[in-house]
């Protein structure tokens, strides 16, 4: 047998022996990689894999009804959001909202992290829902972006306004969010139309959620998808 060829099997060998305990190159960085981008997540089939965050605690059960349809009603309170158990890095938000009643104040919150909080509200970004600013975008908590802010220098609700015409769909109707999150980039859409998008984040992974501020609102259809 030429030598080359026994080369070519030496090294086919050696690479079933290291395929067959498991080894690959940079494990615990894949193993950090995994955590970081579970299978996908949805809210249809029930409550497991989220929380409801505020103070005191409260279940999530008494803020959260998922009906037959798989329609989420979300109450409007106490004020807190909820939140996926596990955090994720470089993924894909659908959601898609309406109000049943009279429309006011909700979000999307993406990259949810621990350390101080403004009131109740984490280290996060937040994709507004609220009604006339759908798709700006708030750096919540002391979360930073590269992009200069709408508005004032020590604002209190620092925010970036939604760059597209306004696409927000009228009380009653379903609207429909997807935020992606890559790297330091988030980018948004609302009903199809491009809104925002922010780059140089200075937290690109945590957890997902919803925000409560006071009124009631329905969900259906959420998914956090992984990015390959």
């Amino acid at each position: 047998m030429p030598f080359t060829r026994r080369a070519w099997f030496a090294a086919a060998a050696v690479a079933a022996a290291l395929v067959s305990v498991g080894w690959h190159p940079h494990a615990s960085e894949q193993g950090r990689e995994d955590t970081l981008r579970p299978a996908a997540q949805t809210m249809a089939a029930g409550l497991a894999g989220w929380e409801f965050v505020t103070d005191p605690p409260v279940p999530i059960g008494q803020v959260c009804v998922v009906r037959p349809d798989g329609v989420v009603a979300v109450a409007g309170s106490p004020a807190g959001y909820i939140a996926t158990t596990t955090g994720r890095r470089d993924y894909r938000l659908h959601a898609e909202w309406r109000w049943p009643g009279k429309p006011g104040n909700s979000g999307a919150l993406v990259h949810i992290s621990s350390g101080p909080k403004d009131r109740q509200w984490p280290v996060c970004f937040q994709v507004q829902w609220k009604n006339t600013a759908v798709g700006d975008v708030l750096p919540m908590a002391g979360a930073t972006f590269s992009e200069p802010l709408s508005t004032p220098p020590g604002a209190k609700t620092p925010q970036l306004n939604h760059s597209g015409a306004d696409s927000e769909r009228p009380a009653g109707e379903w609207n429909t969010c997807d935020v992606v999150c890559r790297g330091d980039v988030i980018e948004v859409s609302v009903n199809g139309v491009v809104q925002n998008r922010v780059t140089g984040v200075s937290v690109a992974e945590g957890r997902v959620g919803f925000q409560l501020e006071g009124t009631p609102f329905e969900l259906r259809n959420v998914t956090i998808v992984a990015l390959r």
